[in-house]
């Protein structure tokens, strides 16, 4: 099947056969739900092109409606990230350099006052985080009166941050008579609580089960001691010529510590969390896909959403804390058919880890030993769990502090 045949406007067709020869199967089952005007609750990796999958029907239906009126918004994209919501909005101008649609991003961390100078004309399309939407409404910067559809992207993500007040803050907003769009990694009990309070009668779609990675990436783990596991990380560069790698680390100090360790050997790389600035980041994530930078080293901030085509290695420096973030941190890597690899270095202390991770994707992961770097600690043997997993709760919102004056300080979260 061809995107012609799902219904989608001329210059929209015109616009997507650079970047997609078909549909892939999430955008089969999502666009023409979405041009029927239909909720939509759809559970997909990232890399399946669900962006595409919402963006592309929602700039057919904007380009023929009414014109956006001053500070309001016709469609409102919630994304839980900074980076995210660059990315979405790329996609978004991307796809519609044919419409005479306009949109705009925002998100904490940089000056509120261009954004509001953005939103004066009003936009189409908004794609924000919800700590930023709420802070621009509260200026009267954006209204929601001609708001025609909603996205939630990352839905899980947004629960997993504590963003669940906000959401709820932002729903109160609302026109009740909207379409409803929520794409998310997983179908968990929690996202299916949310998704009762905002679609109805939902198209489901579900193009991956709970908890799976793409069979196009091969996984495989070097038990490692914990102080080698620099130089294992250096020699696996080396030795195969890594040209770009993702590495995950568990802390931002650590992140920090392991690329000037990297300088050190002449290798170039730059690190990405949230003591970054925003300016720093956006560089650093532009820098590692011009292949300015050869090892980008992140925390599991960008463990979502980050969009870089075709990357061939992403490297568990520590695994992550929570079992589920592997998946979503090697979800970098074998996407669109292509083959990646999935790297993990192991100690004894992490076993388990290992063992969470392991139990979570339903497969033992292969074993590799680095010659002169085997581990005087020796990483237990895995026996694969086959109980099923209970899902993890949501994290609950903080109640922000309060000074001496009783005032509470100005929002500074995503």
């Amino acid at each position: 099947m061809t995107f012609a045949s799902l219904g989608l406007s001329a210059p929209i067709l015109e616009t997507i056969t650079v970047t997609y020869t078909k549909p892939t199967p999430v955008q089969l089952e999502s666009i023409p739900a979405i041009l029927k005007g239909r909720d939509v609750m759809a559970a997909a990796q990232t890399g399946t092109g669900k962006t595409a999958g919402f963006t592309l029907p929602m700039l057919h239906l904007l380009a023929q409606g009414p014109r956006v009126r001053a500070n309001q918004v016709r469609a409102l994209i919630l994304v839980p990230t900074r980076e995210l919501a660059g990315q979405v909005g790329d996609s978004v101008v991307r796809y519609g350099v044919r419409l005479p649609l306009r949109s705009a991003v925002v998100f904490g961390g940089v000056k509120i006052n261009p954004q509001m100078m953005k939103l004066r004309k009003g936009v189409d399309i908004l794609v924000a985080t919800p700590g930023r939407l709420l802070d621009l409404h509260q200026q009267n910067a954006v209204r929601f009166n001609q708001l025609e559809i909603l996205v939630l992207d990352e839905a899980d993500r947004m629960l997993d941050m504590g963003f669940m007040d906000e959401l709820k803050k932002i729903l109160a907003l609302l026109p009740v008579k909207r379409q409803n769009l929520m794409f998310s990694a997983t179908y968990s009990d929690e996202i299916r609580a949310l998704a009762k309070t905002i679609v109805h009668h939902p198209v489901e779609i579900c193009v991956n089960p709970a908890n799976s990675t793409a069979t196009t990436i091969e996984h495989c783990l070097y038990p490692v001691d914990k102080q080698q596991k620099n130089a294992l990380l250096k020699k696996l560069i080396k030795d195969n010529d890594w040209q770009q790698v993702l590495v995950f680390c568990k802390t931002k100090q650590a992140a920090d510590r392991l690329v000037r360790f990297l300088e050190q050997q002449a290798i170039s790389a730059a690190a990405i969390h949230g003591d970054k600035s925003q300016g720093a980041r956006t560089r650093a994530l532009s820098e590692f896909k011009n292949s300015q930078v050869q090892v980008l080293v992140a925390t599991d901030l960008a463990a979502r959403g980050l969009d870089i085509p075709q990357l061939p290695q992403v490297v568990n420096y520590d695994l992550p804390h929570v079992a589920q973030d592997y998946i979503h941190r090697i979800g970098r890597t074998g996407r669109a058919g292509v083959s990646g690899q999935a790297v993990s270095l192991v100690c004894a202390d992490e076993f388990d880890e290992l063992a969470a991770v392991e139990r979570v994707i339903q497969q033992l992961i292969t074993r590799k030993t680095m010659e002169g770097l085997e581990p005087v600690h020796a990483l237990p043997e895995s026996r694969l769990d086959m109980r099923p997993i209970k899902p993890k709760k949501p994290k609950k919102p903080k109640k922000p502090k309060t000074g001496a004056s009783g005032a509470v300080p100005p929002r500074d979260r995503t």
